[in-house]
C-alpha cells in the first residue's frame, strides 16, 4: 500500500473558507483498461478483492479463452490460466465456496459454424487451477449459451439460454457441489427465454429480462430455492432489455445498460425490501450490450467491456452507490480539498474548528489513515499513487462528508 516514490502531505487550514462540493456518491468513475482487450460477450465473477474477466468475442470476431484478474485495490490487472476447453462466448460464471465457476457457451462466433458447449470448469484463485467438473445436463446433453448463471444458498445455478437455430430453453438446472451433480428444478415461469440477467441477495435469485425469441422483456421474477417456487416481482419501469450486466451492492439489486433494438447505459436499482425501482447514475461510459459486471466486497461495481456503437469496448468504470460509506442522504460539504489533483500537499478548506475526526481512505473503502485534528500542517506516510477519499467527521452533528482526491 505503501510507495516511497510519491511523498505527500496533508495541512488543515484554520481558515474559514467555505467552498461548497458535492459528495462522491451515486458516481461512476474511469478505471485502468482491460489489457486484454476490446470485446463483449465475456463473462465475469469476483472472490474477494479480485475480480475475474475472461472468454469472449474480440474486434477480429475471434472466440477467446484467456482469464484475467483483476486487483481491486491497485486498479491492476494479472493474467491468469486460461479456461481449459474449446474458447467459448455467451458462456455462464458463478462463484461457490471461493471458487469460480464457468461453463456452457458457443465455440464461435458464427454459431452455424461452432459448437454448442455443455463442459463446466472450477477456478481455484489460491493455485491459480481450473479443474472440470460434472457437464452441465441440460438441453439433453447438448449444451447452451445465452443462458444466464447464479449462485444462492451454496448451490449453482443456469437458467434459460439458446440452444439451435431458432431454438430456445426454459430450463433451471441446479448444481451441488459437495456432491459434483446437477438436478432439474422449476423452470423459468413464462417459458423459454434467453440473454436474459440475474442477481442474487440474501437466500433468493432474482432473474428476468432478455428475449422470448425477439421479443424483450422487463419483467423479474424472484427464485426461492428452498421451496423451488417463482413468485412476480414489479417489472423495470425503464426500457425493455436484453444482454444487461447485474451487481449487487448492500443488499440492492443493480441492472445497467443492455438492447432493446438500440444501446442503452441507463442503471436502475431494485430494493427487495421496498419491492421498488430506482434510477441511478447513468453508466460512466458510453451506451453498450453485453458487458461484464461484478462487485467487490460490497462497496463498489466494476461494469465494463461489451459492444457500443463504435464497436467493442476496452473501458473499465466503478460504481460507488448512494449508501457507500453510510453516505445516504449528504449531498453538499461545507469543505474543499485543494489543490485536486495534487502530487505534493493536499489542504482542506471551510470551517475546521468543527472537524472531529479525519480519516483517508481507498477506493476499496478501507482506512489508511487517521487523524484527530490540530489545525496545523500533518505529514502523511507515503501512498501509492491513485485516487483516494477524504472523511470528516463534525463535532456534535451526525454528519460525514466525503471528498475523492487524486495523488499523481
Amino acid at each position: 500500500m505503501y510507495s516511497l516514490s510519491s511523498k505527500w502531505m496533508l495541512a488543515v487550514s484554520c481558515m474559514a473558507m467555505v467552498s461548497l462540493t458535492v459528495a462522491q456518491s451515486n458516481t461512476w468513475v474511469k478505471m485502468s483498461d482491460f489489457p486484454g482487450g476490446k470485446r463483449e460477450r465475456a463473462v465475469a465473477f469476483s472472490i474477494g478483492n479480485f475480480g475475474y474477466v475472461g472468454t469472449g468475442t474480440d474486434t477480429a470476431e475471434v472466440v477467446r479463452k484467456d482469464f484475467w484478474q483483476y486487483d481491486a485495490l491497485n486498479d491492476t490487472w494479472t493474467q491468469i490460466a486460461e479456461l481449459p476447453g474449446l474458447a467459448r462466448r455467451d458462456a455462464v460464471a458463478f462463484v461457490l465456496n471461493n471458487l469460480g465457476y464457468v461453463g456452457t457457451g458457443m465455440s464461435d462466433h458464427v454459431s452455424s459454424n461452432g459448437v454448442l458447449l455443455k463442459d463446466f470448469w472450477s477456478y481455484d484463485p489460491q493455485l491459480n487451477q481450473w479443474d472440470s467438473i460434472a457437464p452441465y445436463p441440460g438441453n439433453q446433453m447438448n449444451g447452451v449459451y445465452f443462458a444466464t448463471g447464479f449462485s444462492v444458498s451454496g448451490k449453482g445455478y443456469v437458467c434459460g439460454g439458446k440452444v439451435g437455430n431458432s431454438a430456445y430453453s426454459s430450463e433451471l438446472w441446479e448444481y451441488k457441489p459437495s456432491v459434483n451433480a446437477w438436478i432439474p428444478r422449476a423452470p423459468f415461469p413464462t417459458g423459454i427465454r434467453y440473454m436474459l440477467s440475474s442477481f442474487t441477495i440474501a437466500d433468493h435469485a432474482y432473474v428476468g429480462f432478455g428475449a422470448t425469441e425477439d421479443v424483450y422483456k422487463r419483467d423479474l421474477f424472484r427464485y426461492n430455492p428452498g421451496s423451488n417456487t417463482w413468485t412476480p416481482m414489479p417489472d423495470l419501469p425503464g426500457n425493455v432489455r436484453g444482454g444487461a450486466s447485474t451487481f449487487v451492492l448492500q443488499d440492492k439489486g443493480y441492472i445497467c445498460g443492455g438492447y432493446d433494438g438500440g444501446l442503452l447505459d441507463d442503471l436502475w436499482e431494485f430494493d427487495p425490501v421496498a419491492n421498488a425501482w430506482n434510477i441511478r447514475a447513468y453508466f460512466g461510459g458510453s451506451e453498450r450490450r453485453n458487458a461484464v459486471a461484478f462487485s467487490i466486497n460490497n462497496s463498489f461495481a466494476v461494469v465494463g467491456l461489451g459492444k457500443g456503437y463504435s464497436g467493442k469496448k476496452e473501458s473499465i468504470y466503478r460504481y460507488f452507490p448512494t449508501s457507500y460509506l453510510g453516505m445516504e442522504g449528504i449531498e453538499v460539504s461545507p469543505f474543499s480539498v485543494v489543490p485536486n489533483p495534487s502530487s505534493s500537499v493536499v489542504q482542506v478548506w471551510g470551517p475546521v474548528e468543527n472537524i472531529q475526526e479525519l480519516e483517508v481512505l481507498n477506493l476499496n473503502g478501507q482506512k489508511v489513515f487517521h487523524w484527530t485534528p490540530n489545525c496545523g500542517p500533518l505529514n502523511l506516510p507515503s501512498f501509492d499513487q491513485g485516487a483516494y477519499f477524504l472523511q470528516i467527521k463534525v463535532f456534535q452533528q451526525q454528519e460525514v462528508f466525503l471528498h475523492k482526491f487524486l495523488i499523481y
